[in-house]
């Protein structure tokens, strides 16, 4: 693991109200909405849903705080006229369902860095087949699956471009939402 992981806040060192404070706020901040309520329907992540547009967080029954930036990350990069359509059943369904769900990790993994959070957070091994860890591991090493694809859309730019754009370079975000 890389030294990031040492300097950055894991979420269990930050209490749970603090932690959906920070995200919830960054999130309402830049144009997604949430909202607490109790979820009775079955949700593909425990305690989370996307309806509308907006991440329902049932505080009870969330199990991987993380997981709520992955999904702000799913609502993040599609096309802002589509944005409010969104819900869980219809983004398994979208055309682009692979390529968002590439940019949606990538994405995740820029806001776990702005926020000053931990990514294992957000890539926990109880998500992604197994496979959290090693995506962390993977970022945190420069090796961005994702990025091509949020540059393509505006959002970001890679080290090559990034000075071209008069910005700093991926995991700094230059848009958090698709237009």
């Amino acid at each position: 693991m890389t030294e990031n992981k040492t300097e950055l806040a894991s979420v269990t060192e930050i209490p749970l109200d603090k932690y959906l404070e920070k995200c919830m706020s960054f999130l309402n901040e830049i144009g997604i909405e949430t909202m607490f309520e109790t979820l009775v329907e079955p949700c593909f992540l425990p305690g989370l849903s996307i309806r509308n547009g907006t991440i329902i967080i049932d505080r009870e029954a969330l199990y991987y705080p993380g997981d709520i930036l992955h999904e702000a990350g799913h609502i993040a990069v599609v096309p802002a006229t589509e944005r409010h359509t969104l819900n869980a059943s219809v983004i398994e369904k979208r055309e682009q369902r692979e390529a968002e769900e590439m940019m949606a990790i990538a994405w995740s993994y820029a806001a776990c860095m702005h926020l000053g959070l931990d990514p294992y957070v957000v890539f926990h091994d109880d998500g992604y087949k197994g496979g959290g860890s090693y995506i962390a591991d993977n970022f945190n090493n420069k090796n961005y699956f994702g990025l091509p694809m949020l540059q393509w859309i505006g959002l970001t730019a890679d080290e090559k471009n990034a000075a071209e754009k008069n910005t700093e370079p991926y995991p700094h975000m230059i848009r958090w939402l698709r237009e």
